[in-house]
């Protein structure tokens, strides 16, 4: 078994029985990506939906957003690059959280340091 199934967006027809406002609701803001009229041309929508969806790790986005900038004239190039610029993001993430913790070792209190004994 293997738990990306295209066949498996056939259930969205359910979610929209189980619960239709919020069906309705996503189905709107997920129009978004694909209009022609806004200030961002929609072959860079596709690639910014391409990126996001690499840090989401969705392969239904991934699959439906690649399709559709190929249709809007993205080039293998462009989609590659889109996938390299959410990795170096999502890289950038894990650093400065790792700042982050660093900070937040050096807030906690000296009593909840281990002893040199429980350290090796």
């Amino acid at each position: 078994m293997h738990y990306h199934d295209s066949d498996d967006l056939k259930r969205l027809g359910e979610f929209k029985k189980l619960a239709p406002t919020e069906f309705s609701a996503f189905v709107e803001l997920d129009k978004i990506v694909g209009r022609e009229d806004g200030t961002i041309p929609r072959k860079y929508r596709e690639l910014i939906a391409i990126a996001v969806a690499c840090t989401t790790q969705c392969p239904y986005c991934l699959d439906v957003h690649t399709r559709a900038a190929k249709r809007a004239g993205a080039t293998r190039e462009e989609v590659t690059e889109a996938a390299m610029l959410a990795a170096a993001l999502r890289a950038g993430a894990a650093v400065t959280h790792g700042a982050l913790a660093v900070k937040l070792f050096d807030q906690a209190p000296a009593s909840q340091a281990a002893s040199a004994d429980t350290r090796k």
